[in-house]
This record gives C-alpha cells, sequence and structure tokens, in this order.
C-alpha cells in the first residue's frame, strides 16, 4: 500500500510516522509519497495502453524539481505553461523534443526561448501568436513546432476559476477560428503543425465533457485532413479529477481512457496527455501544529442549538500560504490528527494564522479532541499547494519532504527570512 495509512504510531506516509517528519523539519510541511506518485502515474499509462500515447506531466500542478523528476524517471514528457517551468523542466533532465508549451500571453522572450530549443509544440493560442513565432522562426532560421488551442465551447462543470472550455474564456480559439488558423500555418514554410490541443478545465469528474472536446478537435483534424493538413497528435490536455471528499464520486481511469478513445475514433493520431492533479494530488500531504484553540459563540454553525457544546476555532501554523484552495475556491481537503486523543468528538473552523477571514483550512469539520502542541494533516495537497504559496505576512515558504523505500529526505528546504528579503533594497 503507497501513501497515507494509519497505525499505533499513528498517521504514516509509506511506513514513516508523520510525528518524526515534523521533529525534525518542523511545521508547516509538505509531505510527498514517491511510491503513489509511481503508482497513479503508471495506473494512467497502462489505461492507455492500447493507444499510442504520450503523457506529458502538467508541472503546474506541482513544480517541484524532486516531484518533475520523478515523475521523468517513470517515462513521462512535460507541459510547461511559462517560460520558468520550461527552465524547471529542462533542469529535471526532459530534453527539449519532450516539452510542450501551453499558455495564455506567452512573452516574445519565452517564444524565442521556445523556438530556440525546438520544443515538442507550442500550443498557439491566437493568430497573432502565430505570427510571432513564424517571425521569430524565420529570423532564426528554423522551423518551429506549433499546435493550435481549440476552444470547443464545452462546459465542464469545475468551478469557474478552473474551467478553461468554453467560449467566455480566455483560452483558445473557436473550431471555425482554429481551422482558419491551420490553413493560414500550413502556407508558412517556417511552422510544421504538430497537432490540435484542448484543455477544458481541471477537476472534472464526468466522462461526457472530456469526450467532447475529444470528439471536437479528432472532427477538426478530419476536416483539415481531407485539405491535405497533416499533423502528429491530438493533446487532449489533463482536468482528470480526484476525491478530495470521503465518498466523492469521481471518473475512474478506464473510463476516462475509454472515452478519450472512443470519441477519438478511427483517426491514427498519436494522443497526448497532460495529466497533473490526478497523479500528484492524492501523493502529497500538509502537516500542521495546533497553535491555539479559542471557544466560538453557539449559533455559529448551522443547526447549532443552546444545547449544543461551542464549537472551536482550531488555529493552526498552516494556512492560506501554503495552501490558497480552500481560501480562493472554496474546496474541501480532509483534515485529521496525526494521533488521534480519545474522548467525545468536537465540531471545529481549523483555521490558519493569515490576517484574512478566508484563511481557513475546513469549515465545520468533526474531529477528535486536540490540544495545543497536536498535529494535523491536511490531505490531498500534492497539486496546487506548495506550488501555489506566497509570502503573504511575511511568511516564509514551508519545507518539502519526500518519502521513498521507508526513508524520507527533503527536497526543498525551509524558506528563511534572509532568503525572502534578499530581493528587497
Amino acid at each position: 500500500m503507497a501513501g497515507f495509512w494509519s497505525d499505533q504510531r499513528g498517521l504514516l506516509c509509506d511506513d514513516v510516522p508523520l510525528a518524526e517528519i515534523a521533529a525534525e523539519v518542523g511545521t508547516p510541511v509538505h509531505v510527498y509519497s514517491a511510491p503513489l506518485i509511481r503508482e497513479r502515474f503508471r495506473a494512467l499509462d497502462s489505461a492507455f495502453a492500447g493507444r499510442s500515447h504520450r503523457l506529458h506531466y502538467a508541472i503546474k500542478a506541482n513544480s517541484t524539481t524532486a516531484v518533475v523528476r520523478e515523475l521523468r524517471s517513470l517515462g513521462a514528457r512535460a507541459d510547461a505553461n511559462s517560460g520558468g517551468e520550461i527552465e524547471v523542466a529542462l533542469r529535471a533532465g526532459f530534453t527539449p523534443d519532450q516539452i510542450v508549451f501551453t499558455g495564455v500571453g506567452k512573452t516574445r522572450g519565452e517564444l524565442e526561448r521556445a523556438v530556440d530549443l525546438g520544443l515538442a509544440a507550442i500550443n498557439a493560442e491566437s493568430p497573432g501568436e502565430v505570427d510571432r513565432i513564424a517571425a521569430i522562426a524565420h529570423a532564426k532560421g528554423t522551423v518551429a513546432n506549433v499546435a493550435v488551442r481549440v476552444n470547443p465551447d464545452v462546459v465542464a462543470g469545475a468551478h469557474p476559476h478552473i474551467s478553461t472550455g468554453t467560449a467566455s474564456t480566455k483560452f483558445g480559439m473557436s473550431i471555425p477560428d482554429a481551422a482558419a488558423m491551420l490553413r493560414d500555418m500550413a502556407r508558412r514554410p517556417v511552422l510544421r503543425i504538430a497537432g490540435l490541443h484542448v484543455h477544458i478545465g481541471s477537476q472534472i469528474t464526468d466522462a461526457g465533457p472530456f469526450a467532447a472536446a475529444v470528439q471536437a478537435i479528432a472532427d477538426l483534424a478530419r476536416v483539415v485532413g481531407t485539405e491535405g493538413i497533416r499533423m502528429r497528435h491530438l493533446d487532449i490536455g489533463g482536468g482528470l479529477g480526484v476525491a478530495y471528499q470521503p465518498g466523492e464520486k469521481v471518473l475512474d481511469v478506464e473510463a476516462y481512457a475509454a472515452a478519450v478513445i472512443g470519441a477519438v475514433g478511427d483517426t491514427d493520431l498519436e494522443l497526448v496527455l497532460e495529466p497533473g492533479r490526478w497523479i500528484v494530488g492524492p501523493a502529497g500531504a500538509l502537516l500542521t501544529q495546533v497553535v491555539d484553540l479559542k471557544t466560538r459563540a453557539r449559533g455559529s454553525f448551522p443547526g447549532d442549538t443552546e444545547e449544543m457544546t461551542p464549537g472551536l476555532f482550531v488555529i493552526v501554523d498552516a494556512g492560506m500560504t501554503e495552501l490558497i484552495r480552500p481560501a480562493f475556491y472554496g474546496a474541501y481537503h480532509g483534515i485529521e490528527p496525526v494521533a488521534p486523543r480519545a474522548g467525545a468528538p468536537i465540531r471545529a473552523d481549523v483555521v490558519g494564522p493569515i490576517c484574512e477571514t478566508s484563511d481557513t483550512l475546513g469549515r465545520d469539520r468533526e474531529l477528535p479532541p486536540v490540544e495545543v502542541g497536536d498535529l494535523m494533516v491536511v490531505r490531498d495537497t500534492g497539486a496546487y499547494g506548495a506550488v501555489m504559496a506566497s509570502n503573504y505576512n511575511r511568511r516564509p515558504a514551508a519545507a518539502e519532504v519526500m518519502v521513498d523505500g521507508g526513508t524520507w529526505r527533503v527536497v526543498r528546504r525551509r524558506q528563511t527570512i534572509d532568503d525572502m528579503l534578499q530581493w528587497d533594497e
């Protein structure tokens, strides 16, 4: 069994007690399970085994170099959303032909770097971006690999902040406009059409939107193919959701693969996938310590009565600076003590130390009794946890630890005040 579980020693990560890590590294600290990363990558890869495909890990989900290197060692390729992520991919050992470059608003400097490197594909977002890529390639006397990002106007059902496939969003081009872009690109000798790209959002839990989006780009590839426009791949993006709450219904990888492969139909184009959250999300947890307890007034929880025990604020040393998802998206993450105490359960808001009311990691949770000094774990934080951290309130970034083979190591040291202030005049 890979990942996080409990025994008489408390909560463990791959047989390493989390309390041991906290004692040596301090809190807050992000902890990752290398075996679970490997297990989930291989499960997704196996689901597509019957179809020519490439898995390009979405670095934006977790860009810690050790995590990216682990994915490369498994045979993943890379999906970068910025010039910085391209450099992370290169430092992690990926070669340029293993990297696709996605993102709205690529700067000229980023495009010049991408063309110089000869990336596998630059996923172009607009005719203007294609013009800029072509001008750079012409000036450098080279040919750039370019794919067209399509906006299929598909509602994915995810949170509006992470839904990217509808016509109202800033991402990609409509199908008619994408077709016009392809025809224009085919006339430019400095451009090589790599394929079509679509990504409709994140944390998607139903097969329907995936199938509709993939069907749209497969049909477009067939249409332009009759005009002699050839390409190498269909990039279907990422977005496969994970279960953050107990009993939450999500799409398993076999059903996901079946929906995608069915929508592709008889096209022989290679599939490119950009998984991120599904692989690394459940493989990470945020370890934090209780620093204070405060009684909440009766009536402050839904359904309170005067006879009920007042609820609590459980104040911990991690907050929105370490995990912004609850504050930003209203996202749910499981929260539990590392070593549960005996006694009647309590009702509590688990909150951080940041000077914002939104700095709440979990509202109205039922927990075992807790005391100041207890260790708590916030689950499923391997994706969009440390990577979205900030120094708000001048808080240094948390340490990050990788567990593997019954041992652990620090893969990103805790930031110091001097680290944080080194750029200040």
